[in-house]
């Protein structure tokens, strides 16, 4: 049976919708981002708008990875005394173990807070970057939703997710090529999910136009992975023979596990894909946001293809730290490639599809 919160979030988003066209003197304001004078939505606005989602974090049940992460919290100890001691019996990810068990300290027992707290800095840092930088705060926050994002990460993955989110509050660093600063940021957020030093060469490889020659290369990169899968799963298997990764090709062989589903591939890549079609359009307005946003989606869109040849559950949770950046620009694409007309057309087909591909989701993940 399909939970009310499920389709109560959506309901949740329309209302959010239908403000911004029947109040937006109440919504949006004018700012500068990126040296242009735009119209964002408020800061209130924006934290009402998740508001929701984090409390619901708190009280969303036995959902995937939860009970695990609830034992992980209730063998914590209780006292700031007692973290050093438990830190020594933490041998990966010592950030976020330390983190949570100083949470605990605060907290004490109360795992729904816990949840509460953890969703509140994931959101703190995603939704940030969507009000600054995204045309539409709304339409970004509801591929955020109907992609499933919301229950593979905060609901699920919450580990991987925070140190996803804390690259992503590097994204500004990136933008503004403060190397430096981005490259720590991203070193701190491997302490959470050592998975989060792939961002590294991203930091450079995304600079620049879209589809320029460095993503390209990307590319020729990832036919060849996939045309020698074997040959790939082999020098994986060798670079992570040093980390917490190690058996990672072996556990995804003898789980069986035959890749991520082509349907997702193909959601997850029609962002990368419009950037293709709409170069014209991407090049004209030369905006680096934008220009970025294009080569974190291709990014995305190449290892998911990977994926689908290799392994959804390992390699298939790679392109989370390149994906949320195609919730900027999709709504860009949908606004600057098409006609006022046809872009509203757009937005229904993009609704229709999304909740389809949600309900979908929903239904192979047992929800209902």
């Amino acid at each position: 049976m399909l939970s009310n919160g499920y389709i109560l979030i959506l309901i949740w988003i329309g209302v959010l919708g239908a403000l911004t066209v029947m109040a937006p003197e109440w919504i949006y304001r004018t700012e500068f981002v990126n040296g242009e004078k735009v119209r964002r939505v408020t800061p209130l606005f924006a934290v009402v708008a998740v508001l929701p989602l984090v409390i619901w974090a708190g009280f969303r049940g036995n959902v995937g990875d939860t009970g695990a992460y609830m034992e992980a919290f209730a063998d914590m100890p209780a006292s700031l005394s007692g973290i050093n001691g438990y830190m020594a019996g933490q041998e990966k990810d010592r950030g976020f173990y330390f983190v949570s068990a100083v949470i605990k300290c605060i907290v004490g027992n109360r795992d729904t807070i816990y949840f509460i707290i953890v969703a509140m800095i994931q959101c703190f840092l995603l939704f940030k970057l969507y009000r600054k930088y995204s045309t539409s705060f709304v339409v970004s926050f509801f591929l955020f939703i109907a992609s499933t994002d919301y229950i593979s990460w905060i609901f699920n993955g919450m580990r991987q997710f925070l140190a996803v989110t804390i690259t992503v509050a590097c994204f500004p660093w990136i933008l503004e090529k403060k190397y430096v600063r981005a490259i720590i940021g991203i070193v701190i957020a491997s302490l959470f999910h050592q998975s989060a030093l792939l961002v590294l060469p991203f930091v450079f490889i995304v600079q620049g136009k879209a589809w320029n020659k460095k993503t390209l290369l990307f590319i020729i990169v990832v036919i060849a992975a996939v045309m020698f899968a074997d040959r790939f799963t082999n020098i994986l298997d060798t670079m992570l023979a040093e980390t917490q990764y190690k058996n990672v090709v072996t556990d995804w062989e003898s789980w069986q596990d035959d890749g991520t589903n082509i349907l997702r591939v193909m959601v997850y890549s029609i962002p990368a894909i419009l950037s293709l079609f709409g170069i014209k359009y991407i090049r004209e307005a030369d905006d680096s946001v934008i220009n970025i946003c294009s080569n974190m989606s291709i990014a995305a869109a190449g290892l998911y293809v990977v994926s689908m040849f290799t392994s959804g559950i390992f390699i298939g949770r790679l392109p989370i730290y390149f994906s949320l950046y195609s919730y900027i620009l999709l709504p860009w694409e949908i606004n600057r490639m098409f006609t006022k007309r046809s872009a509203q057309l757009i937005y229904i087909v993009m609704v229709v599809a999304y909740l389809g591909f949600y309900l979908y989701s929903l239904r192979s993940m047992g929800t209902f």
